[in-house]
């Protein structure tokens, strides 16, 4: 009836479910690809693409190209970031390059120094809602209600 058996192969399967972890002293030169979730203190030149959350702890620094989900930046970044949810930058980022984002958050005393485009993840919710004449109560029964009171 109650098992303490869990079924690994789910949770390795999903994207995001698993964790990588680039500790402070560890530099890597090179692509990074990677279904799971990523840590970095270290520094890493290159490309790191998954798509999931990336985190970049304040001593991180990377320095080419990140395309993820979700990053949570206080550490050092140049390059070209591409976030296609949400991006916050903590009070310690420092951020150089191009930035595509679909929301951003940004912490007082953070450095962004670098070209943003906001492009919503859904282009339906790119249409800005206009109002028309309908919407809006005409003037002529507004003064007319006005009287009868």
């Amino acid at each position: 009836m109650f098992s303490d058996k869990k079924n690994a192969n789910t949770t390795a399967s999903e994207p995001g479910a698993s964790q990588n972890r680039i500790n402070e002293g560890t530099h890597i030169n090179g692509d990074i690809t990677s279904k799971g979730f990523f840590r970095i203190d270290g520094v890493v030149e290159g490309t790191v693409s998954t798509p999931s959350k990336v985190v970049l702890g304040k001593n991180g620094v990377i320095k080419g190209n990140l395309s993820c989900e979700n990053a949570d930046i206080a550490g050092e970044f140049s390059g070209n970031l591409n976030v296609s949810q949400l991006l916050t930058l903590r009070s310690s980022a420092n951020i150089k390059g191009d930035v595509v984002v679909g929301k951003l958050s940004v912490e007082p005393g953070a450095a962004f120094n670098a070209t943003c485009r906001m492009q919503p993840a859904d282009a339906s919710q790119s249409k800005v809602n206009q109002s028309t004449v309908y919407d809006r109560p005409d003037r002529s029964s507004v003064k007319a209600a006005e009287q009868l009171n």
